[in-house]
Formats: C-alpha cells, sequence, structure tokens
C-alpha cells in the first residue's frame, strides 16, 4: 500500500505533515511502539505508528526519528493525545531527516489503523495468488479469450487490451474508455500510468516491446502503482499470446509478399494470381482494395524500418482483416470489401488521425485504392494506392484515395513544397495585401468565384452581395494579378495558386 492510499481514507482522517513528495512511497504493514529505540524490532519499508511517550524534550525528536531512518521505515505516524498536538520538534526531524510523518486524530486508535491496513494487504497476496493461476493457465497455452475469461471469473479483477487506436482486442471495456485510454498510452511520457476516466480509475501497462504505434495497452481497472508487478505479469502472459499469433501471421505475411511480387512481374500467369489471391482469403469475384502504408518521423533523422512499422500499424488498424507485405517504399495489404473502398478509407483515416496526434512528429501515411474484383486488378491495384499513400505523404500525413491522385492534387504533391510556396505568393500576394489594408474580401470573393463556374448571379448570392459589388471586386482582382478572369489559362492559373498556398 501506498501513502497516498492512506491519507485518502477518509474514515481515518490521517493528516501528512512532512513529505508530500513521497506520497507515491508503499509501505510492507504496520509497526506500533512508543521504545525510544526501536530499530532492533524492525525490518525495514514499515509504517510506524507512535504514541510519543518516548519524548521528555526536544532532544529525543532528532534521536527517535534517526534511529527509525537507519531502521529504513517507509513512514511515521504519530498520535496526538498524549501532547494535545505534534509537537514541531517533531516535524523538524522528520522534515530534517526527509521521512514522511502522518498525524493521527485523536478519535483514532492506532488498533483501527492497523486492522484497515491489513485487510489490504491480505487481498494483494490474494490478488497475486490469482495472478499465479492466470499465468499459470497461459503457460499451458490458453489465448486472449480464455485469459479474460479467467480475469472475468475474479471479482477484483478487471481488465482489457486495447489497440493504439482503441480497438478492443480482448476482454470487455466501455468504447469511450478504450479511445480515451489508448489515447493515454500514446501520449503517457511513461507506463504504466494511472488514469481517471468518468467511469473509474485504470492503470495502463505496455505488452511486449512493439513501438506504440503498432502497439497494445493492457488496461486495468483499479490503480495499481503500488503493486505494478500484478499488472507486469498479465501485460507479460499478453505479450507471449501476442508473439503466438505473430507467429501464425508471418506465413500470411509470405504468402502476400509472394502475390505482390508475382503481380509485379512481367507475363505473370493469372491461374498463379487467382491461385494467390484465394491464399489471401479473397475469392475471384470478391471486391477487395489494395492500401499502402508507411510510417516516418517529422524533422527528425530516424529512419526506422518504415516497410515493417507501416506494415504493423496496417495490420492493427485493419484487424483481423488484413495482413501487410513489405514491399520496397512501404507495406502493402490486399482488403476484402465489407462496404466501400471509401469506407475502408474512412476507417484507415479515423486511426491515421488518432495516432499523429497521440505520437509528437509521427506520420501515418495511407494510399487506398478503388475497389477492384479478379486477380488481373493487383498490379494496377498496387500502383494506385502507391501513388495516393506518395499524395499522403506530400500533404503530411494521413490518407489519400485513388479518386485523389486522378485530379489537379496529384499535379500539385509532385511540385516541390517551395515551388508551391513561391507560385502561389507570386500569384496571391497583391490581393492579400489588398485585403489586409483595405478590409476587403477579394481572396474570398476569387475562391467564391472560381467555385461558382465564374457565374455573377450564384457569386453574388453565396457572398451575400450585390452584382455589381462582385463585378466590381472582379475587376480589382484582375488589374492587382495581371490575369483576366474570363481565358480559361488564367482561370486555372488563380485556381491551382489557391490550392497551393
Amino acid at each position: 500500500m501506498r501513502i497516498r492510499d492512506l491519507v485518502g481514507m477518509a474514515e481515518l482522517g490521517l493528516t501528512l505533515l512532512v513529505g508530500e513528495e513521497h506520497l507515491d512511497r508503499g509501505f510492507t504493514g504496520v509497526q506500533i511502539t512508543d521504545l525510544p529505540d526501536p530499530g532492533r524490532y524492525l525490518s525495514g519499508g514499515e509504517l510506524v505508528l507512535s504514541g510519543l511517550m518516548w519524548r521528555n524534550g526536544p532532544g529525543d525528536s532528532e534521536r527517535f526519528v534517526g534511529r527509525l531512518v537507519e531502521a529504513g521505515v517507509a513512514a511515521l505516524g504519530a498520535g496526538s493525545a498524549w501532547f494535545g498536538t505534534v509537537p514541531d520538534d517533531l516535524v523538524q526531524a522528520c522534515r530534517a531527516h526527509d521521512l514522511p510523518l502522518l498525524e493521527v486524530p485523536v478519535e483514532i486508535s492506532f488498533r483501527t489503523v492497523a486492522e484497515t491496513v491489513a485487510p489490504r494487504h491480505g487481498e494483494l497476496r490474494a490478488a497475486l495468488g490469482r495472478h499465479r493461476r492466470i499465468v499459470a493457465a497461459v503457460a499451458e497455452g490458453a489465448g486472449l479469450s480464455e485469459l479474460f475469461a479467467l480475469m472475468d471469473g475474479e471479482p477484483a479483477m478487471t481488465g482489457a487490451v486495447v489497440s493504439a487506436t482503441g480497438s478492443v482486442v480482448a476482454g470487455a471495456l466501455d468504447p469511450a474508455d478504450a479511445v480515451r485510454l489508448a489515447h493515454e498510452y500514446l501520449t503517457a511520457p511513461r507506463l504504466p500510468s494511472a488514469v481517471r476516466t468518468p467511469t473509474g480509475v485504470f492503470t495502463i501497462f505496455a505488452v511486449g516491446r512493439e513501438h506504440r504505434a503498432a502497439g497494445w495497452a493492457l488496461v486495468c481497472g483499479g490503480d495499481l502503482l503500488g503493486e505494478a508487478d500484478l499488472g507486469f505479469e498479465l501485460a507479460a502472459c499478453v505479450a507471449l499470446e501476442r508473439t503466438r499469433m505473430e507467429e501464425g501471421r508471418r506465413v500470411e505475411r509470405r504468402l502476400a509478399e509472394q502475390l505482390i511480387s508475382l503481380a509485379a512481374s512481367a507475363g505473370s500467369d493469372p491461374a498463379e494470381l487467382n491461385a494467390g489471391l484465394r491464399t489471401c482469403g479473397i475469392g475471384p469475384a470478391e471486391p477487395y482494395s489494395v492500401v499502402n502504408a508507411t510510417v516516418t518521423w517529422a524533422g527528425t533523422a530516424r529512419d526506422p524500418d518504415l516497410p515493417g512499422l507501416g506494415g504493423r500499424v496496417l495490420e492493427e488498424l485493419l484487424r483481423p482483416r488484413a495482413v501487410a507485405a513489405a514491399v520496397a517504399d512501404g507495406a502493402v495489404a490486399l482488403v476484402p470489401l465489407a462496404g466501400t473502398a471509401g469506407e475502408l478509407a474512412q476507417t484507415l483515416r479515423a486511426g491515421a488521425r488518432a495516432l499523429m496526434a497521440g505520437l509528437s512528429g509521427v506520420r501515418v501515411s495511407i494510399g487506398v485504392s478503388a475497389a477492384l474484383t479478379g486477380p488481373s486488378a493487383v498490379r494496377g491495384g498496387a500502383e494506385e494506392a502507391g501513388h495516393a499513400r506518395r499524395l499522403a505523404e506530400a500533404r503530411g500525413g494521413g490518407v489519400a484515395t485513388s479518386d485523389e491522385i486522378y485530379t489537379h492534387a496529384l499535379l500539385l504533391a509532385t511540385v516541390p513544397g517551395d515551388v508551391r510556396r513561391s507560385f502561389a505568393d507570386r500569384t496571391l500576394d497583391p490581393l492579400v495585401d489588398y485585403d489586409r489594408r483595405h478590409h476587403s474580401e477579394l481572396v474570398r470573393t476569387l475562391e467564391t468565384f472560381l467555385d461558382c463556374v465564374g457565374s455573377w448571379n450564384v457569386c453574388a448570392e453565396r457572398l451575400h452581395v450585390h452584382v455589381n459589388t462582385v463585378r466590381y471586386r472582379v475587376r480589382r482582382i484582375e488589374e492587382l494579378t495581371g490575369r483576366d478572369l474570363s481565358t480559361m489559362a488564367d482561370r486555372v492559373d488563380l485556381f491551382l495558386a489557391l490550392r497551393a498556398s
């Protein structure tokens, strides 16, 4: 038990006088004594409770506290019944020796404190025994479902495993809590970490050594920071089962890699492609999309195993629908479509957004092909997904679809960023400067005018101004930019400048 937990028990009414920085210090038990030198009877780590009957003068406090510190006790609880208060010299001695000091109120007996604490330690020992049984079950081959079924059978133990984006991998957890705790897992400076949510307190443990972007978190009910060994044991059990699952997926990844390689080769055999597609769980007439992903770090020189990490992130976002094959410039997965390619993109977009929001500097870039059928479409789908992923990278991460690569967005994405900015600034700066000086809306008018395909009346309606006002603003735009908005070429230049800015 920790000092924080003891102070938090309202029924005891204890007051912390010294040692606020040691609230998370644990203690092993309670020892009641009024001996002036109790050191020989202490083994270290205890909470010592004393009525101060050993104190005859201020100097006694220094000696008594010194003996406690030498014995390695965790904290001192002083009763105020003998003196009516805790003497200042005892407070100073504890502060000098950096020993936490608690004041026990007159109406609370030491026996009450001891009896309140003792059952909690008994509960922890019983919980440890339950955890040992769970460890034994996992060692004998129990999977995640069996592991959490065992936990559900123990009323004192609750837990779940969540992915980095808040999907519940095993166990039971409120969906809102799962998303909230996954974000805490991504952002926590160190783990384990205790987190309070509207439904209670949870302790988060990392599962294995996987990068957090593709990692799992074990979420246990309650604050286990003082008894972290319990959570570490459960996390180790989950990590063991994940390793077993990964062994099986390695074969699936190799088959996916062979299919992608075969599709990219000239003169590939359609029958062989068709067989490879079936090994990936996709029938000849079943719709699918190809997805390409990478994970990079913005503004750093770190260059991890990008295809490997991108593939693991992709598998977690799509679990259990797909496995990812590592290729030269990313990770590729063939994903059976339960809905549309757009719905798949939305799922991936939400996951990528959650990861980038939680992991500072990490960029997840994903490209999604159109809906495809048959083995002959694999090669084209892989090319589409690759182009879309590069478009996503040019945007700074996120998800791009094949629809977007056949628009002006792809053209802009292939232009270096400094060239895009220079073009936009040179073209639009006169309008931006005019708007700033005259509090006008030339840039907004230009955007709306082009969006209305040059219709004066529709533009005026959208801007809620008179059509003559639109005509005046357009003439001013043409004068300042030197462009003629009645010509297609100048309209295209201004449109691209707006999109590149």
